[in-house]
């Protein structure tokens, strides 16, 4: 089992990460709030030559073997902790962390907000129920620590146009339509031109 890798960040998008380590390049998907992170500035994707600490989780199938990254113990263990609910695998989780702070998803479960998570695209009320149900008096427990950014990069916001192609690319990894979400995007900017990556992402998953 993998517990962590850390690494020269090579490559950097809001749903992956490729940390070099050992000469060997590790391709880790990633939240997008682990993005954020990650970067301290939402718009950009430069990453080549900074360090980087992931702690992981494997998902290892017989079609498929994956790695998703998180910057903390507390993230990676909520992460986890979703996916024992039933339905809810690693895309749906690493979903409504990007639609949430972990700290958000911990206070959502803990109060039984159904509202808040039905809002995400594709998760409807009977998985949000099931969710908050069997975790409600487990996700207390879970110490998420200092939320603090890690801040690897201090550059200069990207343009307009990087943000709309960072988003469309982010949603489509996620499962969504290229054509809908680029309309989705197109319509979040237009409301907010100057919203970061981060935001235009949130934005377009109620809009999807």
């Amino acid at each position: 089992m993998i517990e962590y890798i850390y690494g020269e960040l090579s490559e950097l998008s809001p749903t992956l990460a490729v940390i070099e380590a050992g000469g060997v390049g590790y391709a880790i998907n990633i939240a997008l709030t682990t993005f954020t992170q990650l970067t301290g500035k939402e718009r950009t994707s430069t990453a080549a030559g900074q360090p980087c600490r992931l702690y992981c989780t494997e998902i290892i199938r017989e079609d498929t073997h994956e790695l998703y990254g998180f910057p903390t113990k507390g993230e990676r263990a909520l992460f986890e902790m979703m996916m024992t609910v039933s339905g809810i695998g690693g895309n749906t989780a690493r979903l409504i962390m990007s639609a949430y702070s972990a700290a958000d998803i911990r206070q959502i479960i803990a109060t039984g907000n159904v509202k808040a998570l039905s809002s995400i695209k594709g998760f409807g009320p009977k998985t949000a129920q099931r969710l908050i149900v069997d975790l409600k008096d487990k996700v207390l427990k879970i110490d998420l620590g200092v939320e603090a950014a890690t801040n690897l990069f201090d550059e200069p916001a990207a343009a307009d146009s990087e943000v709309k192609t960072e988003a469309v690319s982010a949603l489509t990894m996620l499962g969504f339509a290229a054509a809908a979400s680029s309309k989705a995007v197109d319509k979040v900017l237009t409301q907010n031109p100057q919203a970061t990556v981060e935001a235009v992402i949130r934005q377009a998953l109620k809009l999807l």
